[in-house]
C-alpha cells in the first residue's frame, strides 16, 4: 500500500502539472514528468516547511533552477497545502494568476526564489547557504540551534551549461557549504535535440573537482532518491550534487525522451495516452484522488509541529543567552538604530578632494558592526574599497566572516547577493566595476524584479578611470541601468551625496540599489540648503544668485563640478544659472509633478545636462529646446583629464552649449 500511494501521488503531481500546461496551450510539460519523483521525494519525504508559514525562519529551502518546469513547483505547493488553490493551476501562464510562466519569488506563495533564465537558481542557492552559515554562526549559542536548515534544489542540463552556474558551484566547493543538496534532472535533453550535440562533458568529475561530494542514481526510482538525498544530507563538510538519469517526458508515449516534449503542450490526445499510461483519469483534468491529497497535505501538520518544536527551542536558547532575544528581534525586523545616519561620515568644503569610491570606503567602515551588512568584491577590494574592517573572512574555518571572497566570477556574485537578500533580512552587497555589470546583468534585472534589497559598489563609473581605455570604460551603462523597473542608479556628486546615497540604500527594502562611484577624486561641494535631499533623486544645488534663472544646468556625479564652473563663468556675463544635481533619476520620476517642475522650472526652456556616459537618458529633461553634452560613442585611453578635454565634457564646452541654446530659445526655440 505505501508504494501504490507513493506511485499514485507521483503520478497525480505529474496528471496536474501537464493539465496545468493544456489549459495555458503554453509550458514545459517534459521536466515534470520526468523529475516527479525527484520532487516528490524532497517536498514528502525530506523538506522540514510548513505550508501554513512560508515565512518560518528555519524552513528548509526548495529551489526549482530549472525554473521552466514550474507547473512540477506549483503542483507540489498545492498538494502540500501552500495558499495555492486549484484554480490557480487552471490559470497557469494567465493574467494575474499566482502561477506565472517561470517562479518569481513574492508572487507565489512557497516560491523561494526567481528562476527562468537557466543558472540562476544554483547561484541563489549558494547564496542561500552562506546566508544560512552566517545567520548559524551568529545566533547558535552554546548547545543551542536554532538555525540549521538546508537548501535542496533540482537544475537540469542547461542549468549546468551556463557560466554563472560553473561560477557559483565553484565558490560552492571551496568554501564547503554542506547545507545543499542539489539534485541534477539528467535527461540529456535540451531544445535543440539531445543533450551530446553540445554537452559531453564528465559533469559529476567537475564538481567532484569543484569539492563537492557527487552521487548518482535512477531518478526514476524513488527508493534511489530517497537513499542519495539522505546521503547527501549526511554530508556536511561538503555540497551535495545527486546526478539523477531521468527520462524526460515520462508516460508520453510519442514524445518521451525527445525534445518535443520540452517546451509545448502535449495536445489533446497524447494527453489522454499519456494519462492512461500512468494509470489517471483521461477525461478529468486536475484530478486529485482522496488519498493522494491527505497524504500530501500531512505536510501541513507535520509543518506546524515543527516549526512549535523549533519555537521552543528559540525561547529556551533565550533564556539561556542574554541579550540574544533583543539581538535577534532586531536582526529579523531590520530594525536600523536609532538615528543611525549619524554615523555616516561628513566633509566639509576645505576637505581635500576625495574619489566618491573613497568615501564609500568610509561609509562602510561607519556601518560595518551592522549586522546586516556583509558582501565583498569581485577580486578587486583595493579598487573597489569594500573590505569591512575587523569583520572578517567568510570561509570555511570562519563562518562568522563578513567578507564574501566572490573571486572574478561577477555573475555568481550577483546571483548569491540574490540568494542572500532572500534568506533573511541582511543587506548584501557586491562590488566591481561599473563596466563589468555586463558580467552580470540578469542577475541585477532578477534582484529588480523580486524587489531584493541587494547593494551594488560599482567603481570605475565613466571614462574618468582614464588609461584603461575603452574595454574597461562604462559609457552606455547608466543608461541602461536606468531602464530596468525598480533599480535605484545612483550616482554622487561628491563624498556627501555618496554618504547620503548609503542611508537612502540602507533604508530601502523593496529592492536593489546601485552606487556609480569614481576612481578620481572630487571636491567637496557647497550646498545652498543645510541637508541633501538625495531620496528626492535630483536638488537644485545652487540657484541663480539673482532672481529666476536663465538656464538650468544639470549633472549627475563627476560632472556635477562642471556644471557648478559653467555656472560661474556664465554668471560673470551676467546670465542667471540654476545647477540641479540628479544622483538618482528613478527617485526624481517618483516626486510629485510640483516637486519636478519646482527643481525644473516649466517656464524655463534653456537647460543642458552634462554626464560622461550616453546621452539618452537627460533628453526627457532638457526638453526640445535643450541639448546633452555626454558620450555616445566609445571612450579612449589617456590621462582622464585629456579624455575630458577631448570629449568636450569640460566647463567651456558646457558654457558653449548654454549660450547656443539660450539663444535658440529666445529665437522661438527647437532645434
Amino acid at each position: 500500500m505505501p508504494e501504490a500511494l507513493d506511485r499514485l501521488s507521483i503520478n497525480t503531481i505529474r496528471g496536474l502539472a501537464i493539465d496545468a500546461v493544456q489549459a495555458a496551450n503554453s509550458g514545459h510539460p517534459g521536466l515534470p514528468l520526468g523529475a516527479a519523483v525527484m520532487g516528490y521525494a524532497i517536498f514528502h519525504k525530506h523538506l522540514r516547511h510548513n505550508p501554513l508559514d512560508p515565512a518560518w525562519v528555519n524552513r528548509d529551502r526548495f529551489v526549482l533552477s530549472a525554473g521552466h518546469g514550474c507547473a512540477l513547483l506549483y503542483s507540489l505547493l498545492h498538494l502540500t497545502g501552500y495558499d495555492l488553490p486549484l484554480d490557480q493551476l487552471k490559470k497557469f501562464r494567465q493574467w494575474e494568476s499566482l502561477t506565472p510562466g517561470h517562479p518569481e519569488l513574492g508572487w507565489t506563495p512557497g516560491v523561494e526564489a526567481t528562476t527562468g533564465p537557466l543558472g540562476q537558481g544554483v547561484g541563489n542557492i549558494v547564496g542561500m547557504a552562506i546566508a544560512r552559515d552566517m545567520l548559524a554562526a551568529t545566533f547558535n549559542r552554546g548547545e543551542h540551534t536554532v538555525i540549521d536548515f538546508r537548501i535542496f534544489g533540482i537544475c537540469s542540463d542547461g542549468d549546468l551549461m551556463e557560466g554563472v552556474a560553473a561560477e557559483a558551484v565553484s565558490l560552492a566547493g571551496h568554501l564547503g557549504l554542506g547545507s545543499i543538496v542539489l539534485l541534477y534532472d539528467d535527461n540529456r535533453i535540451t531544445i535543440d535535440g539531445k543533450t551530446d550535440i553540445t554537452f559531453t562533458e564528465d559533469v559529476g568529475a567537475r564538481f567532484e573537482s569543484c569539492g563537492w561530494h557527487v552521487l548518482a542514481c535512477d531518478g526514476m526510482d524513488l527508493e534511489e532518491v530517497d537513499n542519495a538525498i539522505q546521503e547527501g544530507i549526511a554530508e556536511t563538510e561538503r555540497p551535495t550534487l545527486i546526478r539523477c538519469r531521468t527520462q524526460i517526458g515520462f508516460g508520453s508515449p510519442n514524445r518521451a525522451g525527445t525534445s518535443k516534449v520540452h517546451g509545448s503542450p502535449l495536445g489533446e490526445e497524447e494527453l489522454k495516452l499519456t494519462k492512461r499510461e500512468l494509470g489517471l483519469p483521461e477525461n478529468e483534468s486536475l484530478h486529485i484522488p482522496t488519498e493522494v491529497f491527505k497524504h500530501l497535505g500531512a505536510a501541513r501538520q507535520r509543518g506546524a509541529e515543527l516549526q512549535t518544536e523549533w519555537q521552543s527551542s528559540l525561547e529556551k536558547s533565550f533564556a539561556a543567552n542574554r541579550g540574544l532575544q533583543a539581538e535577534w528581534q532586531q536582526f529579523w525586523s531590520r530594525r536600523l538604530p536609532e538615528k543611525w545616519f549619524e554615523k555616516l561620515p561628513h566633509w566639509t568644503s576645505d576637505d581635500k578632494p576625495v574619489a566618491t569610491r573613497k568615501a564609500s570606503e568610509m561609509c562602510l567602515h561607519a556601518l560595518k558592526d551592522f549586522p546586516w551588512m556583509a558582501g565583498g568584491s569581485a577580486d578587486l577590494v583595493e579598487s573597489n574599497l569594500t573590505y569591512l574592517e575587523g569583520r572578517g573572512d567568510f570561509q570555511k574555518d570562519n563562518r562568522a566572516g563578513r567578507n564574501i571572497r566572490f573571486g572574478i566570477r561577477e555573475h555568481a556574485m550577483g546571483a548569491i547577493l540574490n540568494g542572500m537578500a532572500a534568506t533573511a533580512p541582511f543587506i548584501p552587497f557586491g562590488a566591481t566595476f561599473l563596466n563589468f555589470l555586463d558580467y552580470m546583468k540578469p542577475s541585477v534585472r532578477l534582484a529588480a524584479l523580486s524587489h531584493l534589497p541587494v547593494l551594488y559598489v560599482f567603481t570605475h563609473d565613466s571614462i574618468g578611470l582614464g588609461e584603461d581605455g575603452p574595454t574597461h570604460q562604462p559609457i552606455e551603462h547608466l543608461t541602461h541601468m536606468r531602464a530596468i523597473p525598480n533599480l535605484w542608479t545612483m550616482r554622487p556628486a561628491d563624498a556627501n551625496e555618496t554618504a547620503q546615497c548609503y542611508r537612502v540604500a540602507l533604508e530601502r527594502t523593496d529592492g536593489p540599489v546601485a552606487l556609480c562611484l569614481t576612481r578620481q577624486a572630487l571636491p567637496i561641494l557647497s550646498y545652498d540648503g543645510e541637508t541633501l535631499p538625495v531620496e528626492l533623486g535630483a536638488y537644485v544645488l545652487a540657484d541663480a544668485n539673482n532672481g529666476a534663472p536663465d538656464v538650468i544646468l544639470m549633472a549627475s556625479g563627476s560632472e556635477v563640478e562642471i556644471a557648478l564652473q559653467a555656472k560661474a563663468i556664465l554668471e560673470q556675463e551676467g546670465r542667471a544659472v540654476r545647477v540641479v544635481s540628479v544622483p538618482c533619476t528613478e527617485l526624481f520620476d517618483k516626486q510629485s509633478q510640483a516637486y519636478r517642475d519646482s527643481v525644473l522650472l516649466p517656464n524655463v526652456r534653456a537647460r543642458v545636462a552634462i554626464e560622461a556616459g550616453a546621452t539618452a537618458t537627460w533628453w526627457k529633461y532638457v526638453g526640445l529646446d535643450g541639448d546633452v553634452l555626454g558620450l555616445d560613442r566609445f571612450g579612449a585611453s589617456a590621462p582622464y583629464k585629456t579624455l575630458y578635454e577631448k570629449f568636450g565634457l569640460t566647463a567651456e564646452h558646457l558654457v558653449t552649449s548654454a549660450k547656443s541654446v539660450l539663444e535658440r530659445v529666445a529665437k522661438g526655440g527647437k532645434k
